[in-house]
């Protein structure tokens, strides 16, 4: 009996920050980990083109990002690990969840307004039909579950209904309803405004990256806020790493507290450090099992599109 699908794949746009991490990567792990699913992990590298971005940096963040994703534990011998622009089936399969999607199922998105208002002079179309490829990126490998905390169910919102539409349509079983996999993940906070979410679009100071030095780690945490929000967010960050913390967290000591919080964090990420390090060394192991995924993924794509355009009376 073959195992449920989970596909998810994170944006190659710079440094991955801790929140990153624990909303994603380390719970990728344990689900590839746990061996009761087929997993499918891709670097969204046609999503993150929507936005504002260096043509000259994007090969070096697709690849910065893979190594992330091996550091952290992705196994490719346990998940089908690849980059999105490389299997075109996908895109083929977006264009004809185009023709099925309503405009103003598009328009009433979260997303699509929020990521217009940070890019008011690029609101490219690219922004509002996000949704539809999100559905064919999970779709094509027939994904029945995709892990999201519970403020992304919205994104999944759409890759359900596409299932609804086309399955109507065309008379057929032929997509399974896509679910999230919600997970419980901490909500970690910038460091320095504590009411808002920890993000790399803030500016540096307002994240850990998980492969900065034990140094700039140590310097952002000291000058991380210590109002009531900012104490609770520290001690969050404490609380998910404690296992690696040296020490009491100690809100009367806050001097004290950051330092074993800083410390804490680097040793926690100090065997990914290591481990990153020997693959930026190695383009070509990397590279290599980008090729192994790829060679994987892209049978089930092709499938996958062929059956679809049968459905719907292509040639």
């Amino acid at each position: 009996m073959s195992k449920p699908v989970i596909v998810s794949g994170i944006q190659p746009t710079g440094l991955l920050h801790i929140g990153n991490y624990l909303g994603a990567l380390k719970n990728w792990v344990d689900l590839q980990n746990s061996g009761k699913y087929d997993c499918f992990f891709f670097l969204a590298d046609y999503h993150s083109i929507t936005e504002n971005y260096s043509p000259a940096e994007k090969k070096e963040q697709i690849f910065n990002l893979v190594c992330d994703y091996l550091a952290s534990g992705l196994d490719p011998k346990k998940s089908t690990i690849f980059v999105q622009s490389q299997i075109p089936e996908c895109t083929e399969l977006a264009w004809i969840f185009n023709t099925l999607t309503p405009i103003g199922e598009l328009e009433r998105m979260t997303q699509f307004k929020d990521k217009s208002n940070k890019q008011v002079k690029n609101i490219n179309a690219g922004l509002l039909t996000y949704p539809i490829l999100q559905a064919a990126d999970i779709l094509i490998y027939h994904g029945e579950f995709v892990p999201v905390g519970q403020d992304q169910v919205q994104h999944l919102e759409l890759a359900h209904d596409t299932v609804k539409w086309f399955n109507n349509k065309y008379a057929t079983e032929y997509f399974k309803d896509v679910k999230p996999l919600l997970t419980e993940t901490p909500k970690i906070m910038s460091l320095i405004e504590s009411t808002a979410k920890m993000s790399k679009s803030a500016g540096a100071k307002h994240y850990i990256g998980i492969d900065e030095s034990p140094e700039i780690i140590a310097q952002k945490i000291s000058k991380a806020v210590t109002t009531p929000e900012g104490i609770k967010n520290l001690e969050t960050i404490y609380n998910v790493f404690n296992s690696s913390m040296q020490g009491k967290f100690d809100a009367n000591k806050m001097a004290e507290t950051k330092k074993i919080i800083a410390t804490g964090i680097a040793d926690y990420f100090d065997d990914f450090r290591k481990k990153k390090m020997e693959l930026m060394k190695d383009k070509k192991r990397v590279m290599k099992i980008l090729e192994e995924g790829k060679a994987k993924a892209q049978p089930i794509a092709q499938k996958t599109l062929k059956e679809v355009k049968e459905i719907i009376g292509l040639i």
